[in-house]
């Protein structure tokens, strides 16, 4: 699928088969993808949690009010992110870059993030939004649907799967093939509203 088509067809979809499951092949390519997705100083910060257990993803559906596709989706990902990444070992992530952009960012890393709560905060959600943007366009140029999820019980899910302290969850994303079609799209904002040059 072109891009654009997956763009233009990728829709918060609500039902899904239950019976279906995404091959493991389908699912080391989503995931593959999944990890080229830009990070800042690229620290990588996502993990991503299957939950597959379906007791589990029973619980889960209950903190999130009963929505079905918790539980039908082929695939539950717990999206979220490690908030102190920036402080562990960040080099190795740079071993092969030249000596000299090694010696340049490296010691940026900590100076961006060291005592600044709110900008690990910041960074690891900018992080996962766009990693969820990524799963959800090679979920369907894979031919299946998505749905981005945050209603549910953020505490209560962070419980459930056993959240360490040191991180956070972004967002849930259910992937797998519809069985309802999505409903009509809203109206979009035209792009004299959205799009500024320059200033306000």
């Amino acid at each position: 699928m072109h891009i654009f088509e997956a763009i233009e067809s990728r829709r918060a979809v609500k039902h899904f088969d239950p019976a279906h499951r995404l091959s493991a092949a389908e699912q080391a390519q989503l995931f593959e993808l999944a990890r080229l997705s830009p990070t800042a100083f690229n620290l990588q910060h996502w993990r991503f949690v299957v939950v597959e257990n379906p007791a589990l993803r029973e619980q889960i559906r209950e903190a999130a009010l009963g929505q079905a596709q918790v539980t039908d989706a082929s695939l539950l990902i717990v999206l979220c992110a490690d908030l102190n990444v920036w402080s562990k070992q960040p080099e190795q992530l740079w071993t092969h870059a030249p000596s000299e952009v090694q010696d340049f960012i490296v010691p940026l890393i900590d100076g961006y993030y060291r005592d600044k709560p709110q900008v690990q905060r910041d960074e690891i959600m900018r992080s996962c939004g766009i990693v969820a943007q990524t799963l959800m366009l090679a979920a369907r140029g894979l031919g299946y649907d998505s749905c981005p999820m945050d209603g549910f019980d953020f505490a209560k899910v962070a419980e459930l799967i056993q959240l360490p302290e040191d991180h956070a969850i972004s967002l849930m994303l259910a992937v797998g093939k519809a069985t309802q079609p999505a409903w009509p799209r809203g109206v979009q904002r035209p792009l004299s509203e959205v799009v500024i040059r320059d200033r306000f």
